[in-house]
């Protein structure tokens, strides 16, 4: 399994666009290797036509436009193949609206070096992954397979994830979120970090 801040795997990947109807394909190169590197969520879950999947695309649909604002490209992942995402989408209400690439790691190649594919029976866990501009791999959430994650959450994580690459020297606590208190680095606050949020008494 790759580690956080290392370079994220190459991959290229076929996908199914749903607001073209069309299938095409995406590379690591053409995210993050042309000098036009964009932020990437890349949204593993386990397969098409089942029960808590649709419930988690929606979720992130509500959002899509939040995660656009920051400049964010989602891109969802299963181990079906690209056919299979166009019939899902087609016959799932709760797909309506989906717009965000869908793409098929139908071999299951990307997932085994993420170390999220279950040989068993060949389908991924529930593997979130966000991704900088250069390709550095900067935030891993991995549920079990019987949960839904928070697209509320990734987005938080994305927000705080851009804050310190665009500040410097800044840092946020637990739960931050935009616009709340971060902290200055530096070890004349270690012990002192109450005072440094601004709490008193």
């Amino acid at each position: 399994m790759i580690a956080i801040d290392q370079k994220f795997p190459e991959f290229s990947m076929p996908v199914y666009d749903p607001v073209k109807d069309e299938e095409g394909w995406i590379s690591s190169v053409d995210l993050f290797g042309k000098g036009t590197g964009k932020w990437v969520l890349l949204y593993y879950y386990p397969a098409d036509f089942t029960y808590i999947c649709p419930t988690e695309l929606a979720d992130l649909t509500k959002r899509e436009e939040e995660f656009k604002k920051l400049g964010v490209e989602i891109i969802a992942v299963s181990t079906d193949t690209v056919f299979t995402h166009k019939g899902w989408v087609d016959h799932e209400e709760l797909l309506r609206g989906t717009k965000y690439l869908m793409a098929a790691d139908h071999t299951g190649k990307l997932a085994r070096e993420l170390g999220i594919y279950n040989e068993e029976d060949g389908l991924a866990a529930r593997g979130a992954f966000i991704i900088d501009p250069e390709g550095v791999l900067r935030a891993v959430d991995i549920v079990s397979g019987d949960i839904g994650r928070s697209a509320a959450e990734l987005l938080r994580k994305a927000k705080a994830l851009l804050f310190v690459r665009n500040n410097p020297g800044k840092v946020c606590p637990a739960s931050w979120d935009e616009g709340a208190k971060t902290i200055t680095k530096s070890i004349k606050i270690a012990g002192k970090v109450y005072k440094a949020l601004g709490k008193t008494g």
